[in-house]
């Protein structure tokens, strides 16, 4: 029976770990499509309302997004530094860095949790009386913050799912120094995310 079981060739699993990250390339260009859309969209509208738009700008907490940015800039750190640990053969500095960044982007969420109660509890949110008094501009303005941030802050919860899914696998042993294609394409769309908030930062927080 051993030598029947010797001579059946063992099953040779396919990864195509090209095919893989060319998927995962161009899921992110569709992605771009998108904000770039809303980018062009957010273009067209501050040429048309400059001073609306700065003068709305101001109800902004530059301190918050400034810190923010740290954060995010930091988790795309901890993600790209858990790819180098587990191409390195090291796990469990791979595992700690992966749920560093989810630590950070929960952070993250907190921050802009709080800003946006402090935007309700001021009565500025779509809709509500004090908004809709204000200059067609302002109205524009506060739209476009609501939906880009609402929409990247969706992409950020979206990115802790995958990661948190890519950080069990990665303790489970499925992602190794031989096989982390899935932890690169984990890292290359929240290194996305945090791009998309390095343009939405100046775009409402800076406007000049």
């Amino acid at each position: 029976m051993s030598d029947i079981q010797s001579a059946v060739p063992a099953q040779h699993v396919h990864r195509d770990d090209v095919g893989s990250r060319m998927g995962v390339w161009l899921f992110l260009f569709t992605e771009l499509i998108l904000f770039g859309g809303m980018f062009f969209l957010y273009s067209v509208y501050r040429f048309m309302n400059q001073d609306a738009f700065h003068l709305a700008a101001k109800e902004l907490n530059t301190l918050i997004g400034t810190f923010n940015t740290a954060i995010l800039l930091t988790s795309s750190l901890t993600i790209a530094l858990s790819i180098v640990a587990i191409r390195n053969d090291n796990k469990k500095l791979s595992i700690f860095l992966q749920l560093i960044t989810l630590v950070l982007a929960f952070g993250f969420l907190v921050n802009k949790f709080f800003e946006w109660s402090a935007k309700f509890q001021h009565g500025i949110y779509p809709g509500s009386e004090l908004l809709l008094a204000k200059e067609k501009g302002e109205i524009l303005f506060f739209g476009l913050y609501y939906v880009m941030t609402g929409l990247h802050g969706l992409h950020v919860i979206i990115g802790m799912c995958v990661i948190g899914w890519i950080t069990v696998y990665t303790i489970k042993g499925k992602i190794n120094k031989d096989s982390f294609v899935k932890l690169e394409g984990a890292g290359l769309y929240w290194h996305l995310v945090d791009i998309i908030w390095i343009f939405l930062f100046p775009l409402f927080y800076l406007i000049t």
